[in-house]
């Protein structure tokens, strides 16, 4: 498992009635710092509680850090941590409580998991209110309490689901610090689940798209952005309604922006179908040259056409 794949997901699905919010994916996520995205009903959480043991596949199978989470959910928690969305504390408990309790929640002695709570409480910059219930704190301080819980254990593993929902931009940039700090200085495998492309541009080397539970890009975060296209700004005179269709035609894809066209183009084929389509247009062409794609372009790409990576 030293260079494996920290999880490995084999034609697993998951309905909900009539509904399949997982669509047969099939999947490695490797070691290091991995965004997960995806719309609202893209699947994403329906991921996490599949990977966390926390509900079953209705087909496929599954592994994580090795272990089979169907016939070993205990040994999976054990070893990962999970930051939820939502707040998960206990009333009347402070900080350095809340945070004992879920390493004793993870097996830790009672001892040691108070020793470890001082520890991380502290790393995510919480020392000085440690002792303050946790329902006095700010959105942002029980942010970072739900972070020192999935940490207190030190997990091989860690799932972040929208760590910086809610915050101010200061919040968000305290958080994405920790983060950053874990996976960079640490060396910490995670999976930060976000729908702010932004956050994982800035923590993540690879990165998962999904959409309508199926895995729409998959690689690193080169080669998400790259896709199977080369990008190409475009620039002209006239009405580009046409332009785009011939450009679709041809099999480009086509964002239209302010003053310009985004065209990615069959990789390989440089600026020629962009050259063809013109000429047979009454559409007055004036530049062509090489646009860097951000995770966002490729993101309104992955929703509108998802399919296997």
């Amino acid at each position: 498992m030293a260079d494996g794949p920290v999880v490995t997901l084999e034609g697993v699905s998951r309905d909900f009635g009539r509904v399949r919010a997982l669509d047969s994916v099939t999947l490695d996520i490797p070691r290091g710092a991995v965004g997960l995205l995806g719309p609202n009903g893209a699947g994403k959480s329906t991921m996490l509680k599949v990977i966390l043991g926390l509900l079953p596949p209705g087909a496929g199978s599954l592994r994580v850090l090795g272990v089979d989470p169907v016939r070993d959910p205990t040994e999976v928690r054990r070893r990962v941590g999970y930051m939820p969305e939502q707040d998960a504390y206990v009333t009347g408990l402070t900080g350095v409580e809340s945070v004992s309790f879920a390493g004793v929640l993870s097996g830790l002695p009672r001892s040691a998991a108070m020793q470890r709570a001082h520890t991380v409480l502290n790393y995510v910059g919480l020392e000085e209110v440690r002792y303050r219930k946790v329902e006095e704190y700010s959105t942002g301080m029980r942010q970072r309490v739900r972070l020192a819980q999935a940490l207190v254990h030190d997990p091989e593993l860690l799932f972040l689901d929208e760590p910086t929902n809610g915050l101010d931009p200061a919040g968000r940039e305290e958080v994405l610090d920790v983060v950053r700090d874990l996976a960079g200085r640490h060396g910490k495998n995670l999976v930060l689940c976000s729908h702010l492309l932004r956050d994982v541009e800035r923590t993540c080397s690879s990165v998962v798209l999904l959409a309508q539970g199926r895995v729409a890009r998959r690689g690193t975060m080169a080669e998400v952005r790259g896709g199977r296209k080369d990008w190409l700004r475009v620039t002209g005179r006239g009405d580009p309604g046409p332009m785009e269709e011939a450009l679709r035609a041809a099999g480009c894809t086509v964002t239209r922006e302010p003053g310009h066209l985004l065209v990615g183009v069959p990789a390989g084929t440089g600026t020629a179908p962009v050259f063809r389509a013109a000429a047979a247009l009454p559409w007055d062409l004036r530049s062509v040259g090489p646009e860097e794609v951000s995770l966002e372009d490729v993101f309104v790409e992955a929703v509108s056409a998802p399919g296997p990576a």
